[in-house]
């Protein structure tokens, strides 16, 4: 990692949905060798939705929902899940040569969360560095982060959190059932997390980000100097502008279709079918570190079995691996020994699918 001369400081303040994207991915496409390393700070003037760059709008989000309420959805070119934004968060960008940065990827992101981890200490919350690329307090989310090689340059994107509407987060969503809808909302709840729930309350914005730049400069080891977009850099945002708005951009194909939802790196919720003679059961679980969390079953969302709690409650807090699966179907199950070969493997093929990395069976 090599770096030298100061960085350019941009605070943009509040910035509509578009441009708080779009800023970026231009100063990115515009950077040429003689531009300076650009740290930028806005806050979004209006609440919109953000999907990542490989993701399938109509899978992902409920647009109908976001069209009624006037809210905006975006696709970006980084990467990661859809995400609920608003003025409640200050956006960090970086847009870095690719010698002003560690070279590994993880390292990288450690470098960008030092500052973030210090600003959210600055003002009482117990901030830490959750490897690949979350900051966490006590296990719950505080930072949502990002990484893309755009045009020529590095870009890192992150957020400093001063309130976040979970329930907002959760309706965005397009979900497959309204169990699942419950609990993402509950894991959101549980699993994140910003400076009001903390401290019970927002600190000054301009003391926030005035903290952030003083921290940002210790980690980078450089200066920060409050500068200005080139007039080649502001056609360069233009015309990204016009991609972002246009439909074939917005509505892309996404990539392999839609397994559940990240609520961070530890966390996911997950559903899956079992394809039961009376009725589908609908699976829906919260996993954590790879083990089953939470997790219900209904049929048709018209509430849960009762004839199968024993095995829902045998299959909280197991590993999400086939032997135990399976040890808990065979033990679990009201059926019990007149369970066929075909109808455990159903089962456990059916736990098994709630795996965001498992290639489905069904």
């Amino acid at each position: 990692m090599s770096s030298s001369g100061p960085i350019r400081l941009i605070e943009a303040g509040a910035t509509s949905a578009l441009r708080s994207q779009t800023i970026y991915h231009g100063l990115a496409y515009a950077r040429t060798p003689r531009t300076p390393d650009t740290v930028v700070l806005l806050t979004p003037a209006e609440p919109y939705v953000c999907i990542g760059f490989h993701q399938d709008l109509e899978r992902e989000v409920d647009t109908a929902w976001c069209g009624d309420r006037g809210l905006p959805v975006l696709r970006r070119e980084t990467g990661g899940g859809a995400v609920y934004l608003d003025s409640d968060q200050l956006f960090v960008q970086w847009v870095m040569a690719g010698e002003s940065l560690p070279a590994r990827v993880d390292r990288r992101f450690e470098l960008f969360a030092r500052p973030l981890v210090a600003t959210y200490r600055d003002f009482g919350v117990a901030a830490e560095f959750r490897p690949v690329n979350d900051v966490h307090v006590d296990g719950r989310k505080i930072v949502g982060t990002g990484a893309a090689h755009i045009g020529e340059a590095e870009v890192l994107v992150g957020n400093l959190i001063f309130d976040f509407d979970t329930g907002v987060m959760t309706r965005v969503l397009r979900t497959p059932s309204e169990a699942f809808r419950e609990q993402v909302r509950q894991s959101l709840d549980a699993y994140m997390t910003s400076i009001r729930r903390e401290t019970g309350s927002s600190p000054d914005r301009g003391a926030v980000a005035a903290a952030y730049a003083r921290h940002c400069a210790t980690a980078l080891g450089r200066d920060l100097e409050p500068g200005t977009l080139t007039a080649e850099e502001e056609r360069a945002i233009d015309l990204v502008d016009q991609r972002f708005t246009s439909s074939e951009f917005r509505t892309r194909a996404g990539g392999r279709p839609w397994r559940g939802v990240k609520i961070h790196e530890d966390v996911h919720v997950a559903e899956s079918v079992y394809g039961h003679p009376d009725g589908d059961v609908r699976i829906t679980a919260r996993l954590r570190r790879g083990f089953i969390d939470a997790v219900a079953f209904t049929r048709n969302d018209h509430g849960q079995f009762d004839g199968l709690q024993p095995l829902i409650d045998g299959l909280r807090e197991i590993p999400l691996d086939h032997l135990a699966v399976s040890r808990v179907v065979r033990a679990r199950h009201p059926a019990g020994d007149a369970l066929t070969p075909g109808e455990v493997d159903g089962w456990v093929s059916a736990v098994l699918d709630l795996d965001p990395n498992r290639e489905a069976t069904r």
